[in-house]
């Protein structure tokens, strides 16, 4: 069978089956003549979107891989550095995705509208949720704190745990775990002892009044000389800090590292309890004398 007759033979087909349906060749046609026309307006639009669409994809792929290389050199926290590769993902498809409607023709003034519209009324349902979303994201940026520190915040301290974009996981010594919204945390003072690499730790102990006193700081300063954990510089520090009503109370300061503060502190307090005792020198407890009177 010839081309011309094949196509013959389909426009007759057609016919009939127009015909069979209530449609007149006509209109048959003239919806023919409509779909070719929208077909040579949006197949090119349509081409060229899709063209976009992968070629955005692609370049988005690319940039994401190198900021994530970015951030390996500049030794970036892993929670900010997968918080913001998702947030810049996010928001390039976005961008991608409207570029790609606008070349299909599609005006986009309503559709924005619709979009903000919805932005407000979801953004004052979840206005909570949002400000915990900003203050993490704050959190990240500035970097307050990191896993691993051990802070105080809201009334409560433990080792951070992790550091999520809408809380903040701290776990206690106890074994609690506690989740802080980050909003509060943003704006309220925290207190972080994991910053600095030393710390001082500060002693208090009393001796009785009838105890030589240079004896007892030379009892003490060896005990805490002793401890390879304590700096030598700065040198410890001992001085009578308080006549108090049933003691003479000595100060002592003394630097470690960050990690060694509570070692040394539980240690060191267990070691000037035995040294002293082996001295002859007394821990006295509170006193109170009580004079009698009779009455007659």
């Amino acid at each position: 069978m010839s081309t011309n007759n094949a196509t013959e033979a389909a426009k007759e087909s057609a016919s009939q089956a127009a015909e069979s349906l209530g449609i007149s060749t006509e209109q048959l046609s003239g919806w023919a003549e409509v779909a070719m026309e929208y077909a040579e307006i949006y197949l090119p639009k349509l081409a060229v979107a899709l063209v976009i669409l992968i070629i955005g994809l692609i370049l988005i792929k690319i940039l994401l891989g190198g900021m994530k290389k970015l951030f390996k050199v500049k030794g970036f926290d892993k929670t900010l550095e997968n918080f913001l590769l998702s947030f810049t993902g996010i928001l390039l498809k976005i961008i991608l995705g409207i570029t790609v409607i606008s070349t299909m023709g599609v005006q986009m003034t309503t559709f924005v509208a619709l979009l903000g519209a919805a932005g407000l009324a979801i953004g004052m349902a979840l206005s909570g949720t949002l400000q915990n979303f900003a203050g993490g994201v704050m959190l990240l940026i500035f970097r307050h704190y990191k896993v691993g520190d051990w802070v105080e915040m809201q009334g409560y301290s433990g080792t951070v745990k992790e550091i999520q974009i809408f809380n903040t996981i701290l776990k206690t010594p106890d074994n609690k775990t506690i989740i802080i919204p980050n909003s509060p945390i943003s704006t309220d003072s925290l207190v972080n002892y994991s910053t600095e690499p030393k710390r001082r730790v500060d002693f208090t102990l009393g001796i009785g009044y009838e105890d030589d006193i240079d004896q007892a700081k030379k009892v003490i300063l060896d005990v805490i000389s002793a401890d390879e954990r304590v700096h030598k510089d700065p040198a410890p520090f001992i001085a009578v800090a308080e006549l108090a009503d049933s003691s003479v109370n000595f100060t002592l300061r003394v630097w470690v590292d960050s990690g060694d503060y509570w070692g040394v502190y539980w240690d060191n307090l267990e070691a000037f309890k035995k040294a002293l005792d082996a001295n002859g020198i007394s821990i006295p407890f509170p006193q109170r004398d009580v004079h009698l009177h009779q009455v007659e």
